[in-house]
């Protein structure tokens, strides 16, 4: 019973959300690349990314989304990182989108661990299948190396 107050709200958004009525809304799946700087305390280098994704709309202006990436620190000795997430987000002007966004990612080097990455961006459509994007993400590292930072830029399409 000490947790009715916590469930109680849960159950009320979950039952509203399923029986609300779902507008008419093109769920998108998109690919999209990306380049940008990834620094910590020791360098900075640039990095480039492909992402495949697919958003679903929870209603006229919320979404979550997954998707799959794979970027490359572009210096010596580092592989390419796979990496799969989720997002989710709103549609905050017309053709906008900021979202938050959460992802675990392989190693880059032969030494290194599996990281996680959280990350925040926006999205801007360019016309109807084009859109742009800003994007920062933290990456945790751990294993006693010194977290990330990337900030990128890309264009991606809509299906």
């Amino acid at each position: 019973m000490r947790n009715l107050p916590i469930l109680l709200p849960v159950a009320l958004v979950s039952a509203a959300a399923i029986a609300a009525p779902a507008p008419a809304l093109a769920d998108e799946t998109y690919v999209e690349g990306t380049g940008g700087v990834i620094w910590n305390h020791e360098e900075a280098n640039a990095v480039a990314a492909v992402t495949l994704g697919h958003d679903i709309d929870l209603s006229e202006r919320l979404f979550v989304g997954g998707e799959g990436f794979a970027e490359k620190v572009l210096a010596n000795d580092t592989r390419v990182v796979w990496g799969i997430g989720g997002r989710a987000g709103a549609r905050v002007l017309p053709g906008a989108k900021l979202y938050a966004a959460a992802n675990w990612q392989s190693k880059d080097c032969r030494e290194c661990g599996d990281a996680v990455g959280l990350s925040a961006g926006w999205e801007q459509d360019l016309n109807e299948k084009v859109y742009a994007k800003l994007e920062y993400k933290h990456v945790l590292i751990g294993n006693g190396e010194p977290d990330s930072d990337i900030v990128a830029v890309g264009m991606g399409t809509k299906f």
